[in-house]
C-alpha cells in the first residue's frame, strides 16, 4: 500500500508544478534543472517527484485546470452537504471533460508506473480537498468513521476515472454522465446522513 505523503512532500511537489507553470507562461519550455532552480530545490529532489521533465510538464496542465476548492465555494453560503457535494462534483466533472486529452495522457503515465517502486506517489490527490471543502460546514454531523467512508466513496466517483468509464465502457455522453454522477454523489451523502440520524 502506498504511504501517505507528508505535508512537506505535497508542498514540494506543488512548488515544482508552480515553478514549471511560471516558466511556461514566460514562453520557456524548461528543463528539469531550470524548474528545480526556479522552485529553489535541488535537481536530485526534483527527480524524486518526477522521473522526467515531460511527466512534470504534463501534470502542470492538469494542476492548473483543477479549481481551487476555496474558489469553488468562495461565494457559497450554503451549509447543505447534498447541494455542496453536487456543486463540487459539477466543477470537477466540467474540468475533466474539458481537459480529456491531457488527462488521458496523465492517467496512462500514472497507470504505467512501477508499483514496486517505493518512491513518492505519482498522483496528486486533487479530488479529496474539493470533497472536504464541500462537506466542511456539515463535518460535525458525521462520525469520524462515517466521514472517512463517505469521502472514500465520493472520491471513487469524482475525477478522470469516471470519465473513462462513461466514454469507453458505457459509451454515454457527457451530459448523461453528469446526471448519473449527480444522482450518485447526492445519494451517498444522503445515505451517510440517514445513518447519522440527520436525514429522513
Amino acid at each position: 500500500m502506498d504511504r501517505k505523503p507528508s505535508n512537506q512532500e505535497l508542498r514540494t511537489r506543488k512548488d515544482l508544478l508552480l515553478a514549471a507553470g511560471r516558466l511556461l507562461k514566460q514562453g520557456v519550455r524548461p528543463t528539469m534543472d531550470e524548474v528545480a532552480k526556479e522552485a529553489l530545490i535541488s535537481r536530485a529532489t526534483a527527480y524524486r517527484y518526477f522521473k522526467n521533465v515531460e511527466a512534470l510538464l504534463l501534470e502542470v496542465a492538469v494542476d492548473e485546470a483543477v479549481s481551487d476548492p476555496a474558489e469553488v465555494f468562495a461565494r457559497d453560503r450554503s451549509t447543505d452537504p447534498v447541494a455542496r457535494i453536487d456543486k463540487a462534483e459539477a466543477s470537477m466533472h466540467k474540468m475533466v471533460f474539458e481537459n480529456e486529452a491531457e488527462l488521458r495522457l496523465f492517467l496512462a503515465r500514472s497507470i504505467g508506473r512501477d508499483l514496486s517502486d517505493d518512491a513518492l506517489p505519482q498522483r496528486q490527490n486533487r479530488r479529496l480537498p474539493l470533497i472536504e471543502a464541500a462537506l466542511e460546514p456539515a463535518r460535525a454531523r458525521f462520525s469520524d468513521a462515517e466521514y472517512e467512508k463517505l469521502c472514500i466513496a465520493l472520491a471513487m466517483i469524482f475525477g478522470t476515472e469516471s470519465m473513462i468509464v462513461a466514454r469507453d465502457v458505457l459509451r454515454i455522453d457527457e451530459r448523461t454522465a453528469r446526471k448519473a454522477k449527480s444522482w450518485a454523489v447526492k445519494a451517498l451523502v444522503q445515505a451517510a446522513m440517514r445513518k447519522e440520524g440527520h436525514y429522513k
